[in-house]
């Protein structure tokens, strides 16, 4: 029974640009009868004819019965596809006009556009996934390293889903354990019934803080961590985007003042994935385009999650550079005191000792960079699925409603059970909208418009 309009939609649901293999999915009531009007198969067999699984080879026409592409039709029947719904794919040359002629001719069939997501929207309503498994199909589409990837796999097949459904259960054994007291007249229960509640509910408490401490890690795989290089002229904040990079990104010059802008580099340290910035030198000056780029420079620092701040080693500490080490978050920032091979002149000066010339103290620069991310997140440990910021608020919502619940057992629970009870009943109400057990359209539209149309 389907819990909304089962109409028909189509989308395109590969990459745009050039490619070897172009897709236009197609799912919905009138499936059958849209396949059968733009494909015709070499065999003459309809599309609507074939068993579930089977491909067509054939040619793909307009509505006037010319040819638009040569291509295959897999066809996949209820509910054994991913939407639980009659779908067929299309498959033609990839290429961006012949994708949109094929789509233009299902629409002209009979499909609707699909919606951001949709078609993983209907695999949640009709009970193929839940919610969480909805967004790990999202985070692996997204994921930026191997480990995001394998964390997002573990949730799509639904390890997270489990324990969220643990808790889930076990709020809801202790929500009917205490209603079922409320029949029953004072004094009339033995203390043990009570005693097995609290401790089911302490039990859950801690499930639930597993959960989110797993939140820190799952932040830095799905939005990864911005990381800037700061520091004089000249201190090698370059030559250090080039190290980690591998590779000459950004041009490495001794005349002070080279880099202007800002450079950005994508790099993955220990599964996490980073935006690096190589920023201008911080220095007084009178020269109004390298004053931007310090304007720029500082910017970043203060949006990055964590600071590199570079000093020359060899040469006594300038006085800005004393000025700003007093003013770094030791939290968020890292101090590389680099072109120790020269010698190190700054020995009152706590950081990592480099020479990025030699690449001696990169390595414990790396480890260090990845300590100061991990934040007791364990990123060595194998990759797990972890809690996104959508599960952790709803988390966080249900955790004080069931802790206002121990409040009032903590109390008297025979007196208190009823105000208990409710407020169990909303943490219930939270940690079910985490999968999807309760939900509104403004939750699904929250989740699923994130997704890319051919989704």
């Amino acid at each position: 029974m389907f819990l909304y309009d089962p109409d028909t939609i189509a989308a395109i649901a590969t990459p745009p640009g050039e490619g070897g293999v172009g897709i236009v999915r197609i799912s919905g009531s009138k499936v059958w009868k849209i396949a059968d009007a733009l494909f015709q198969p070499l065999d003459k067999t309809p599309v609507s004819e074939r068993a579930h699984g089977t491909f067509a080879y054939g040619k793909i026409i307009d509505v006037e019965g010319s040819e638009i592409d040569t291509g295959l039709a897999l066809v996949m029947r209820a509910p054994k596809s991913y939407t639980r719904e009659d779908v067929v794919e299309i498959q033609g040359h990839g290429g961006a006009v012949g994708m949109r002629r094929i789509l233009r001719r299902a629409l002209e069939a009979g499909a609707r556009m699909a919606e951001p997501g949709e078609f993983t929207k209907r695999a949640f309503l009709n009970g193929r996934i839940d919610l969480v498994q909805a967004e790990g199909i999202f985070d692996l589409v997204r994921a930026r390293s191997d480990r995001a990837a394998s964390a997002a796999l573990e949730q799509m097949e639904g390890r997270l889903s489990q324990r969220f459904n643990g808790i889930y259960d076990a709020f809801l054994d202790v929500a009917a354990n205490l209603e079922t007291t409320l029949d029953f007249v004072e004094d009339e229960l033995p203390d043990e019934v009570f005693s097995g509640i609290t401790n089911l509910l302490d039990e859950t408490f801690q499930t639930l803080d597993n959960l989110l401490d797993t939140w820190d890690e799952g932040r830095l795989l799905r939005e990864g961590a911005r990381v800037a290089i700061l520091g004089r002229p000249n201190a090698g904040k370059s030559t250090l985007l080039n190290t980690l990079l591998g590779f000459d990104r950004a041009i490495v010059s001794g005349t002070a003042g080279t880099t202007r802008d800002s450079i950005e580099e994508g790099f993955v340290l220990d599964g996490i994935p980073l935006r690096i910035i190589d920023t201008a030198g911080l220095r007084q000056t009178d020269c109004e385009i390298e004053a931007e780029g310090v304007r720029r420079a500082e910017a970043h620092g203060e949006e990055a999650h964590l600071s590199l701040y570079l000093i020359d080693a060899s040469q006594p500490l300038h006085e800005e550079d004393r000025v700003r080490l007093e003013k770094l978050d030791p939290a968020k920032s890292v101090v590389v005191l680099n072109k120790v091979d020269l010698g190190n002149r700054v020995p009152e000066v706590g950081g990592v000792e480099t020479s990025l010339v030699s690449g001696e103290g990169v390595e414990e620069l790396k480890k260090v960079l990845g300590e100061k991310l991990e934040k007791g997140a364990n990123l060595h440990a194998p990759a797990h699925a972890v809690i996104s910021e959508r599960h952790r608020h709803l988390l966080l919502l249900a955790h004080e409603e069931a802790r206002q619940a121990r409040a009032f057992l903590n109390k008297n629970i025979e007196e208190n059970a009823v105000f208990a009870a409710e407020h169990l009943r909303s943490a219930l109400e939270y940690l079910g909208q985490v999968t999807g057990r309760v939900y509104h359209e403004e939750l699904l539209d929250n989740v699923f418009s994130r997704f890319c149309i051919g989704k």
